[in-house]
């Protein structure tokens, strides 16, 4: 067995230690660095100086030292925390936290120990202390603004009709100000009560309003751009900036003025400086990825929950091992909100989202067009020689097929839980099933054969001749199953699939991927070498797998 060399560490072992090992004849590298922060959203300077960042996805609070980038996870396994999405210092110290998938709000302490404070704010996110006063407000329709009381008294609420509220803060006058995302406003409020008053209108996509040392009010937005609105105290002048950040999520300023951002789609810590430039503290990345695919000319998309994130397939001879061929520049990302499966099919881009949709995307005319909805938890998809679209439909059971001109067709149904799809020299349908473990090959009539079980909650599938490949999550491992002679061989083990260790996940609640972290997917694509490109979702990079004489040393 051979064994990657790339000894940085992951959120999937810090420790550095981790290498995959591959079958005889194979080899594994990583094309990009792991993500230090599986995402970054509420960002807040604690008592000791550090920033601490919550991490929707990972379920974690990290704090890191903004001088050089050194990540401590502060809020992780074994804390009652699952989902955090923003959070806020009381005037003692104590770290409050808005835990949204749960929708429980929580006080801990500074000797780490944790109080419920609320469970009664649905999809909590804004939250912001005020001495030792603490206000949050909810992330959906018709939300409230409220003010908590850490010894259980009744909330007050402040607002309401808020159109989906985040992160808030109190500004030089003494009132609230806050987002609504979805019709491009900031309001304020006075915490002692009052009507609300509208503050600004017309403004891109406002995530977050963060005042600076000055008094002026930044507004961040969360497009692809990163564009930042200011608006001064005096006379309410404004000016933009786009940082090219893409999907802004948060911010804070330091004693000095330095703006620190963070952003959902890609996760890191950078520095954004008044005249434009920025400075890279933490690296960007993947905040998987999931449904992998590459394309006719060498590139490789990946969905990755907040974005479609595309680069170019680097030559197989380069040794990438210890230096990734994918810096952050190098990565495209298109805001496809709760992407999870993709596949290439000539120019286009069709990929399921966790909103029940199927979308084909034309990377050249960058255009997108809605090709199916109301699915339950579409995943994998393939296109076939005739044009539809076979989709794997894991919360409805079954495999359906979508129509160039409109119009679905169950291809097969009462699957227990089918996660991909893949066709096979003779265009029939292979889906994995990671419930009952299995493969099985649909026919047109709606019959299923297994063409392989016992395997450990399969996902990715590729076919490449008559060899079938699927990663078996359950074993962290990548098998090769001859379709003809059932034969199985290990090409790769000890992946950094599934969860890290000690890790857990908030379950989804309400409609699927809105208010939770999506399902992890680790899928499979065959590149146009021959190569095979896995989505590490355990560590948030993609790994290429090759035969070892494709490759030198």
């Amino acid at each position: 067995m051979s064994s990657s060399t790339d000894t940085r560490s992951s959120r999937f072992d810090p420790t550095g230690a981790w290498r995959p090992h591959t079958g005889e004849g194979w080899r594994a590298a990583r094309l990009n660095h792991p993500n230090p922060l599986w995402g970054s959203n509420g960002v807040a300077f604690g008592p000791d100086g550090r920033l601490y960042v919550a991490q929707f996805l990972a379920g974690r609070i990290s704090a890191l030292d903004p001088a050089t980038g050194d990540v401590e996870t502060v809020v992780g396994p074994g804390s009652p925390v699952q989902a955090p999405d923003d959070l806020a210092f009381g005037a003692d110290g104590a770290m409050y936290i808005a835990d949204l998938t749960p929708g429980r709000v929580w006080r801990r302490d500074p000797a780490g120990s944790y109080t419920l404070v609320s469970d009664a704010v649905a999809q909590p996110n804004g939250i912001t202390c005020v001495g030792d006063r603490l206000f949050v407000n909810e992330m959906r329709v018709e939300g409230r603004l409220v003010e908590l009381f850490p010894d259980g008294r009744d909330p007050v609420v402040l607002a309401d009709d808020l159109a989906f509220g985040n992160a808030m803060q109190r500004g030089p006058d003494g009132r609230l100000y806050y987002p609504h995302m979805l019709t491009g406003q900031v309001w304020r409020v006075h915490p002692d009560g009052g009507p609300p008053e509208l503050f600004a209108d017309r403004v891109d996509e406002p995530v977050a309003v963060r005042f600076d040392r000055g008094g002026a009010l930044v507004v961040l937005s969360r497009g692809p751009a990163g564009v930042l609105t200011r608006i001064d105290p005096d006379g309410g002048r404004r000016t933009t900036l786009a940082t090219g950040v893409t999907g802004l999520d948060n911010a804070a300023f330091d004693a000095e003025n330095r703006m620190f951002v963070s952003s959902y789609a890609s996760g890191g810590l950078t520095e954004v400086r008044p005249d434009g430039r920025t400075r890279e503290v933490v690296p960007r990345g993947l905040n998987g990825p999931f449904g992998i695919t590459v394309d006719l000319g060498g590139r490789v998309h990946a969905a990755d929950h907040f974005s479609l994130t595309s680069a170019p397939l680097p030559d197989p001879g380069t040794p990438a091992a210890s230096q990734p061929a994918w810096p952050d520049e190098a990565l495209t990302r298109r805001l496809i909100i709760f992407a999870h499966g993709v596949t290439a099919e000539g120019g286009l881009l069709h990929v399921t989202t966790r909103l029940g949709e199927v979308h084909t995307h034309d990377p050249a005319a960058d255009t997108t067009r809605v090709r199916a909805t109301g699915l339950r938890e579409p995943v994998g998809i393939v296109a076939a020689p005739d044009g539809t679209l076979l989709v794997a439909e894991a919360g409805a059971g079954r495999v359906v097929r979508i129509h160039e001109g409109g119009g679905l067709t169950v291809l097969a149904e009462g699957l227990e839980h089918p996660v991909d799809v893949a066709l096979d020299a003779a265009g029939r349908c292979l889906v994995s099933d990671d419930r009952t473990g299995a493969v099985l090959r649909l026919d047109e009539d709606g019959a299923a054969t297994t063409v392989a079980d016992g395997l450990g909650a399969p996902q990715g599938l590729v076919v490449d001749g008559d060899a079938l490949y699927t990663v078996e999550t359950a074993h962290r491992r990548l098998t090769a199953i001859s379709l003809t002679t059932g034969e199985r061989r290990v090409v790769a083990e000890r992946l950094p699939v599934g969860e890290p260790p000690g890790a857990r996940r908030a379950e989804p609640a309400g409609p699927p991927g809105v208010v939770a972290p999506p399902p992890l997917f680790a899928g499979l694509a065959l590149a146009p070498d021959g190569s095979l490109l896995l989505s590490a979702n355990g560590e948030g990079t993609v790994l290429r797998l090759h035969r070892s004489d494709d490759c030198a040393d």
